[in-house]
């Protein structure tokens, strides 16, 4: 029985770490309606000094531009870098591209 049980426990931890390892393939959405001209948000005051202003932003929600506020975010590490999301404009239309850490 505890063999069955050790065996079912290495089986899952195999599968969640080629699952995880596993890539991810994402479609490019492509909107044909520009976005709307970027909205200055003056950010509140931080709830802690190490914190980063992630900027809110336009998303497309299928028939139109949704504002998403901004937010403080604690960094995944010291001196990470938030670079934001931004629209980019292709021959198909525009498509976003996800913020990430530097």
């Amino acid at each position: 029985m505890r063999k069955q049980l050790l065996n079912a426990a290495l089986g899952t931890a195999l599968g969640a770490a080629l699952l995880a390892a596993t890539p991810v393939l994402s479609a490019q959405v492509y909107v044909q309606v520009a976005p709307p001209t970027h909205a200055v948000e003056p950010p509140p005051p931080s709830p802690n000094p190490d914190w980063v202003w992630q900027a809110g932003y336009e998303r497309w929600d299928g028939n139109a531009y949704v504002w998403v506020p901004g937010t403080w975010v604690a960094p995944p590490r010291p001196h990470a870098t938030w670079v934001p999301g931004h629209w980019d404009h292709r021959h198909h239309g525009w498509f976003w591209v996800e913020g990430h850490w530097a």
